[in-house]
């Protein structure tokens, strides 16, 4: 394949040409109260040729690209890119940071590879899952379980001299329990997805007696009154709040298209209190939105984004850092061969503190609110809105009557200044759940401590 690949990019008319091929072998299998809903498997087979036009006539091409499926004419497809990208007239020209040429293969070893599991015997550890939810408590009306695998093969290569073998394996578990008691009606959910094999999803039982017992629990629990409270939130959701708060922010094709924000996030900007550290690093081992290099060859690092409370970088692409005269970062992900690489997050969090343990954390709070694991979450800009699954309310130091569907929402940065209290510990979150960008998911993991934050408008559902 990579002498395929090379013999397509030798002696071309373009500054810059890049071709990259992906096999993903797919599994997916759905239990949806006592039966199966769905029992898919499939091989996605195709490529992306992309190229730069060289400049004519005082006119600057843009990009051009190509996508296909098989790997038959590889050379015409990237022709054809080039064709296309002749065509555009951008009057900024499109420059990308020089790297070193890499050539690499990154080979994946899965203890229990999920490919050699039969389907039978997939089927009966998620019956297992199932089963145990649906026989959980009497009030637990149905049950839904989604499982998938996917292996993907990519190889990718330029006119700069790079080749790149990685393989990338994805293992996805979801569990599902509904609960009703009369008119009242809950969910709770639990889910795993790793860069691991099969081996990551055995003996999760209880995981399973989690999402039960989460959908009984909430039957109880009482939607919170609105107002501004000094909210704790739990690693889960603090995984969010980067997330959503500072990772798009971040990301540097929205601020080097955007004047606003440029404004917004310019580098040295006070961003919170002295104890506030978040980063965004693609080289953890077995999280979801680990790489061992991005889409354009670039090899995954850890970017810092705030250090002790000052904005003190971004994520870039090739062409982001070079209009913003910065380096690239890791950061062009492409979500399978019919995209082209975009900024995208890899594993993002809040470095801990020493704020200590929860207790710690609410053992002076007289009236607040503790939100735990995520709902929903978007930003518009400087606004955010974040809804919580579940919590409870805290008084006078302790965690009193739960919560349900906990929804914050501010100003972005006048929320990080309300920061007073990062907590000692760490958590992934490392349940389901792509992050859109445009049409586009992507496997992406964050996380964090505790977090504290005051004065924050808080109301129910």
């Amino acid at each position: 394949m990579h002498n395929q690949l090379a013999d397509a990019l030798r002696r071309l008319d373009s500054p810059y040409a890049e071709l990259r091929i992906e096999r993903r072998e797919q599994t997916r299998m759905v239990f949806n109260g006592d039966h199966i809903e769905a029992v898919d498997v499939t091989v996605d087979y195709g490529g992306m040729a992309r190229a730069l036009a060289s400049r004519r006539n005082g006119h600057h091409g843009g990009w051009g690209v190509v996508t296909f499926t098989g790997d038959d004419n590889l050379r015409d497809h990237v022709l054809d890119a080039i064709r296309l990208a002749a065509h555009g007239n951008f009057h900024t020209p499109i420059h990308l940071v020089p790297i070193d040429p890499v050539i690499a293969h990154i080979p994946t070893s899965l203890s229990i590879d999920f490919r050699a599991i039969s389907l039978a015997d997939k089927q009966k550890l998620l019956s297992e899952y199932n089963d145990l939810m649906l026989r959980f408590d009497p009030r637990i009306e149905t049950t839904r379980v989604a499982y998938t695998d996917s292996f993907s093969t990519i190889f990718y290569a330029n006119t700069e001299g790079t080749t790149i073998h990685q393989e990338r394996p994805l293992v996805d578990l979801q569990l599902t329990a509904i609960a009703r008691d009369g008119d009242t009606v809950q969910r709770g959910m639990r889910s795993l997805a790793l860069a691991r094999g099969f081996e990551a999803i055995l003996d999760r039982h209880d995981l399973a007696r989690a999402a039960a017992r989460l959908a009984i629990d909430l039957l109880s629990s009482q939607p919170v009154r609105g107002g501004r409270y000094t909210v704790v939130m739990d690693p889960i959701m603090s995984g969010l709040f980067v997330h959503e708060a500072i990772g798009h922010l971040s990301e540097a094709d929205f601020i080097s298209e955007n004047p606003k924000a440029r404004e917004m996030m310019a580098l040295g900007r006070r961003f919170g209190p002295p104890f506030l550290n978040v980063y965004d690093d693609g080289t953890l081992p077995h999280l979801r939105g680990s790489i061992a290099y991005d889409d354009e060859g670039v090899p995954a690092q850890r970017t810092w984004i705030i250090r002790d409370g000052v904005l003190v970088g971004r994520m870039h692409s090739r062409e982001t850092a070079a209009r913003m005269g910065e380096q690239p970062t890791g950061n062009a992900r492409a979500t399978s061969y019919r995209y082209p690489p975009q900024v995208r997050m890899t594993n993002t969090a809040i470095a801990p503190a020493d704020g200590g343990s929860l207790a710690n954390m609410i053992r002076d709070i007289d009236l607040g609110v503790y939100a735990c694991d995520w709902s929903a979450g978007e930003t518009m800009l400087e606004d955010f809105t974040f809804v919580a699954k579940y919590g409870y309310m805290i008084r006078h130091g302790t965690l009193a009557e739960p919560l349900r569907a906990i929804t914050l929402t501010g100003n972005v940065f006048e929320t990080l200044a309300l920061i007073d209290c990062i907590g000692s510990d760490f958590r992934w979150d490392e349940s389901s759940g792509d992050c859109g960008k445009g049409a586009e998911g992507l496997p992406v993991c964050d996380g964090g401590p505790h977090v504290r934050i005051r004065d924050t408008l808080v109301s129910g559902q």
